[in-house]
């Protein structure tokens, strides 16, 4: 029975039906797809606003105009008509001697000797002993652009024996400088240390602890309700917040162990630290904070090793530790490694656990081992932005700038280590 064109092209009612019903949820379906599209895209611009008006408003703060006087004026210091920028060491420590009290002259020479201080030492201390030069006033970059006359007409009505000068608050100096309670001399030296400091002692103790952990649960564990609570419970912990882990750091490190943490059942005598408030008791509190995120990011690294890679080992003979060490763990490194970047980028943002185990707020000299004084970028930062004078919020922003590209210097090392690793895979 032959069948002509026209009736291979009918189509049936119900069919018909069938095929608009199809093509309105198709029609439904992109409808709703465009809508996801534009929200997820939306979200996306409203984060990097976010990000951007955070980054604008910090460097907002850390450069712009500042109205300085001198508690001295420099022309006043001179000798023989020879101002201080061209003086010898020799005159430039008589200037100093006649303008700071013989205890603080002491104190200069027990921290370095004067004959072994260049002539660039002694001239900065004069400027922040003797000139002290001190901001009374100012002004953001964006003041410091777009209202420039007004700014020199306020200089002239409020302060004219002040000098204005376009000050940046990041730079060498600052990065060098211990911190001082003159803003113009205050740096981020130690605080930058301590920071280093800290995170070094969280990462060699996290690191190995969590991935070890990481490969007991995945590798050995037997799935029962025992393993399950303790799985559950690492994933509680690392949603725990930080000043929790401050008071666990404080009652462990600093009062059980203080012994340990002080350096005393070593032989390490200094009253200062003889509590236990040190930079090991900061550094394993960090360690804590971090090692529920290492141990829940090095398991899905592990799990996401494809099965067939471990059954091809244990075909060849392998026993399961060589299969874990030569082939998972291998495999699963460039993981671990993503998920320690993310677990240093919380620790070295961290405030509140260290002010609970004893950071410095104001501390001028360097840490010199684990058994140290210590404080950190963060809590620097904090402490400066708690003072009353404003333009320590310009110092607080510069901080920012520093820990910023210290994170993303840390987390580079990081990630160029995990791509070598990727690369040998």
């Amino acid at each position: 029975m032959s069948v002509t064109p026209d009736e291979a092209l009918s189509v049936s009612p119900a069919d018909a039906h069938e095929i608009s019903a199809e093509a309105a949820k198709l029609s439904r379906r992109h409808f709703v797809g465009k809508v996801w599209q534009v929200i997820f895209a939306s979200s996306t611009l409203v984060g990097i606003v976010a990000l951007t008006t955070l980054l604008l408003n910090i460097v907002n703060s850390a450069f712009g105009y500042v109205a300085v006087e001198n508690t001295v004026q420099p022309e006043h210091l001179a000798i023989n008509g020879v101002p201080i920028e061209r003086m010898p060491k020799e005159d430039l420590v008589a200037v100093l001697e006649s303008h700071v009290s013989a205890g603080l002259m002491r104190r200069f020479e027990n921290e370095i000797p004067w004959e072994e201080r260049t002539r660039e030492d002694v001239y900065n201390l004069v400027l922040e002993r003797v000139v002290d030069p001190k901001p009374v006033a100012q002004w953001s970059l964006y003041e410091s652009l777009f209202t420039v006359d007004a700014i020199r007409q306020e200089m002239v009505e409020r302060y004219p024996e002040a000098d204005l000068i376009f000050k940046s608050w990041v730079t060498p100096s600052f990065i060098t400088s211990p911190q001082s309670s003159n803003a113009f001399n205050a740096g981020v030296r130690t605080a930058i240390l301590g920071s280093l400091w800290t995170i070094s002692i969280a990462i060699i103790f996290s690191f190995p602890i969590g991935v070890g952990a990481a490969i007991y649960l995945q590798e050995y564990a037997k799935d029962n309700l025992i393993n399950r609570i303790i799985t559950l419970n690492i994933n509680n912990l690392a949603g725990v917040p930080s000043i929790i882990y401050g008071i666990l750091g404080l009652a462990l490190f600093v009062r059980l162990l203080g012994q340990v943490t002080s350096g005393a059942i070593f032989g390490y005598t200094d009253p200062m630290t003889a509590n236990g408030r040190t930079i090991l008791s900061a550094g394993l509190t960090l360690g804590l904070l971090i090692l529920p995120l290492i141990i829940i990011n090095a398991q899905e690294a592990i799990k996401a090793v494809p099965n067939s890679l471990r059954q091809a080992s244990y075909g060849i003979g392998a026993t399961r530790w060589q299969t874990i060490w030569h082939h998972v763990l291998p495999s699963a490194l460039p993981g671990i490694l993503t998920g320690t970047i993310l677990a240093i980028s919380r620790a070295i943002g961290e405030t509140a656990p260290l002010v609970v185990v004893g950071a410095s707020t104001f501390i001028t000299f360097d840490p010199d081992g684990p058994f140290s004084k210590f404080t950190t970028l963060p809590v620097q930062i904090y402490q400066w932005t708690a003072r009353p004078q404003d333009v320590f919020r310009n110092l607080a922003a510069g901080g920012i700038i520093v820990l910023l590209l210290m994170l993303l210097s840390m987390n580079a090392i990081a990630v160029l280590l995990r791509n070598r690793y990727s690369r040998r895979i």
